[in-house]
């Protein structure tokens, strides 16, 4: 994961990229690198609302455009603020499938001056995949997402 981190720290320090394309840039770099990661994007509070709006992601097309706070894995983490993992999806009463393969979902917010403006959403098509070093590694990356945001 060492080397990993220093990609996406490549990425992250790009000055002449636009920040929309480092986010679709580390969904890409995620989704190839972790054989478990099978569904990556980002979700950013939508204005004033209290919903969140999808932002860049690499995997299959979701109907979950716009999520409502508290709705699902994300809405849930759009409302504590803390992160969420589900080893289990079909364990996981307030659940919004995306896909039929999915098994397990990682949900990290992202803060911005105290805010939590957004998150990384990541799907595992394998139940219980996610490890401490998956929770360092996302928890690292969505912290210093939050300071080019």
């Amino acid at each position: 994961m060492l080397a990993l981190k220093k990609r996406l720290s490549t990425i992250l320090e790009s000055p002449k990229m636009a920040t929309e394309d480092k986010l679709k840039k580390i969904c890409v770099l995620l989704d190839q690198e972790v054989s478990y990661y099978n569904w990556t994007g980002f979700y950013f509070k939508n204005g004033d609302k209290d919903e969140l709006k999808l932002g860049p992601y690499v995997g299959a097309e979701t109907d979950h455009i716009i999520i409502p706070f508290g709705k699902g894995i994300c809405g849930q983490v759009a409302v504590s603020g803390e992160t969420f993992e589900v080893p289990d999806v079909k364990a996981q009463e307030n659940y919004l499938s995306c896909s039929i393969d999915t098994k397990a979902e990682i949900v990290v917010p992202i803060f911005k001056n105290g805010e939590n403006i957004g998150q990384i959403d990541i799907d595992s098509h394998t139940i219980d995949p996610f490890t401490d070093e998956d929770k360092e590694l996302l928890n690292w990356l969505c912290e210093e997402i939050g300071k080019i945001l």
